[in-house]
């Protein structure tokens, strides 16, 4: 037999006689990372979640649930997106990059050396100039800007204030009831330190068609 049979042979014995190696959990190292992987997944994955929701509905669910407004039953809108309206006798919202379309939020990202929004700016500016009867430098600046988000449900009480007039004819209605509305529905500082005021258009809308029974 050479050496090299013997070498072979003796390997081969050696495999034979010595057994795989087994992993043996005597102290519970795998039982512990197991269970740990189990409970976090089961408290923070399904109980943190179920609880916030809980919460949320129990102390704040006109919030949870988007702030929806409802009119005989139906969904109209959210206090939180803004909408078109169409309609001499609606005050109108900010434009929007987005077509105030909540699953497409976005600003022009147009810089403000662009001529395009530039040109942009000037054309509804001048629009809603005519539209409102005023000198184009009368027109407050968020009527004619955009948002970053492109749904801002809010505008100034001064970009409300300039559209009273024609809302108030286009309804009939006096131009103190008109107002009197949009002052009730302009909203101040929060805390009375943060942000600015504001008027949510969706709601003073619907306060335009509840004065009028519709």
């Amino acid at each position: 037999m050479t050496m090299t049979s013997t070498l072979a042979a003796q390997a081969r014995q050696t495999a034979t006689a010595t057994p795989a190696p087994v992993v043996v959990d005597d102290r519970g190292a795998w039982r512990g990372a197991i269970g740990l992987a189990v409970l976090t997944l089961a408290g923070f994955g399904f109980l943190y979640a179920l609880a916030g929701v809980g919460i949320g509905q129990a102390l704040f669910a006109a919030t949870a649930n988007g702030s929806l407004l409802e009119r005989g039953g139906h969904t109209v809108g959210s206090t939180l997106v803004a909408q078109p309206f169409a309609g001499e006798g609606y005050i109108q919202p900010r434009p929007s990059a987005a077509g105030y379309d909540p699953m497409a939020l976005a600003g022009s990202n147009q810089a403000r050396t662009n001529p395009d929004m530039r040109k942009r700016i000037d054309e509804a500016r001048a629009a809603i100039a005519q539209r409102e009867g005023v000198a184009p430098a009368a027109v407050p600046g968020d009527l004619f800007t955009q948002s970053g988000g492109g749904i801002d449900p809010h505008i100034s009480p001064e970009g409300a204030a300039i559209q009273i007039a024609r809302v108030a004819r286009a309804r009939g209605l006096p131009r103190e009831a008109v107002e009197r509305l949009v002052a009730g529905h302009t909203e101040g500082r929060q805390l009375g330190l943060l942000g600015a005021p504001r008027v949510n258009v969706l709601e003073l809308n619907l306060a335009l068609d509840a004065a009028q029974g519709k």
